[in-house]
């Protein structure tokens, strides 16, 4: 795989700026920071805040802790906006975000900076990918059905559930799409993506809801709220398994496993179908250049680049594991690699 899909795919992407300045007070944040102080500050986005991957950000922090001799605090939070403007304002000092929340951040203050992102199975950036889904639950995916394939055209009138207008995968992504793609009909040749952000009779969809996290937009859609629902395959990777079809293509069944964590603790079984999937660029380790200097930047990278971190199983957990954590071995070559913020430019390009 080419870094030429992934440019491919930045072309459908509109980027816009949201935030919400009162996030940093919400998390207990103060405001600004310094390059000299002896804690520094993760913040993390809805879907890394689960409890069951508390494992995996601690020894992100031990990393973070034994690289630059300074304590580590974690900052959950329910908001995408609110962890987008902790980083930016220097409330948070190290953030892991999509592509989309780092260039919202970066387009409020150039002292957001990413530091490293995880490679594809090949252990380069060609292949750094993951996959924006749409979903409808086992048994309605009859509707959407096309030939051998799946077609987007019952998508009007559905109630539809996003992540957050700020996820890549959860929003951008497919709403780029869904525009796309009913953009070449006459009726919905205007159609915009805040037609795609609220439901009603005269609107695209019937209903629309934001899940607040990708786990969040999936409970959407098991529980009926929700008849189609975007979400990524690896925010939900610690939750289900596949049950039929091949992964990260059309027509995949999937399935809750028995004794997954909350929000799925009562959804064991439930099944849904995946009927589009979209490559999309990995999400990066970003630091905040005006509160992190330059030597604890360098250290922090190099230490998660190193092969220490490669072969540590509590960051990048065995191919053959149960647990519940941010990254897992696939094909054994994975591991992290710098990144510069020229891997979001085609991004850059279309905001101009």
């Amino acid at each position: 795989m080419k870094r030429s899909i992934s440019l491919l795919l930045m072309l459908i992407l509109a980027v816009t700026t949201a935030g919400c300045s009162s996030g940093a007070a919400s998390l207990g944040l103060n405001v600004g920071g310094s390059k000299d102080k002896n804690t520094l500050t993760i913040v993390w986005y809805p879907n890394e805040s689960a409890a069951d991957l508390k494992d995996a950000r601690d020894e992100v922090g031990k990393i973070v802790e034994q690289a630059t001799g300074k304590k580590v605090e974690h900052k959950m939070t329910t908001d995408y906006n609110i962890a987008i403007e902790a980083i930016a304002s220097g409330s948070a000092d190290l953030a892991y975000m999509g592509p989309q929340g780092y260039v919202e951040a970066r387009n409020k203050t150039e002292d957001v900076k990413p530091l490293f992102t995880n490679s594809g199975e090949s252990g380069t950036l060609d292949d750094a990918v993951y996959y924006s889904w749409l979903n409808v639950r086992k048994g309605d995916e009859g509707e959407f059905k096309s030939g051998d394939g799946f077609t987007l055209d019952p998508l009007p009138g559905k109630k539809f559930s996003f992540v957050s207008n700020s996820s890549t995968s959860g929003f951008k992504v497919p709403s780029a799409g869904i525009i796309s793609y009913f953009g070449k009909m006459d009726k919905y040749k205007d159609l915009k993506e805040d037609d795609l952000m609220q439901g009603g009779k005269d609107k695209f969809f019937s209903d629309v809801l934001f899940g607040g996290s990708h786990q969040g937009s999936a409970v959407n859609l098991l529980t009926g709220k929700a008849d189609v629902a975007a979400f990524c395959d690896t925010c939900v990777s610690n939750y289900v398994e596949l049950a039929d079809g091949t992964a990260n293509k059309p027509g995949a069944v999937y399935k809750v496993k028995d004794g997954a964590a909350e929000p799925f603790n009562t959804l064991s079984g439930k099944e849904f179908v995946v009927i589009s999937v979209t490559l999309v660029l990995n999400s990066p380790f970003v630091a905040n250049t005006k509160t992190v200097n330059e030597e604890d930047q360098k250290k922090i990278t190099e230490a998660f680049t190193s092969d220490d971190v490669t072969h540590n199983p509590k960051i990048f957990l065995p191919k053959d594991s149960k647990d519940s954590g941010l990254f897992k071995q696939k094909s054994g070559n994975e591991r992290f690699l710098p990144v510069d913020d020229a891997w979001f430019e085609p991004i850059r390009e279309l905001s101009k």
